[in-house]
């Protein structure tokens, strides 16, 4: 059973990587947002095509979309920082009894 244990636990620090990684992503863009970015920028077009499909559907979901002021980014920051928090954490607390 240790196996499937230590391939839960390799599964929540992927997982944990993967978010921080995309985390910092989301932070990034949001800050691209306050200057005006070159759109033919490579970088600008991966970051915008990496985060534009999670942020509009947050977009449409959140009841404030005819502010100024995108709320997007923070919804998915909390979003990610959940996940980090329940779910990896989970993830690990249970390879870890099955490791046992």
């Amino acid at each position: 059973m240790f196996i499937f244990g230590n391939l839960l636990l390799a599964t929540a620090k992927i997982l944990d990587i993967v978010l921080i990684i995309y985390l910092w992503i989301i932070i990034i863009r949001a800050l691209l947002s306050w200057v005006n970015p070159d759109p033919h920028n490579p970088i600008v077009q991966f970051l915008y095509s990496v985060t534009e499909p999670v942020l509009n559907r947050i977009r449409l979901a959140l009841p404030f979309s005819g502010m100024r002021i995108d709320f997007s980014p923070i919804v998915v920051i909390l979003a990610i920082i959940f996940l980090q928090t329940f779910l990896v954490r989970s993830l690990a607390q249970f390879a870890a009894q099955l490791a046992q």
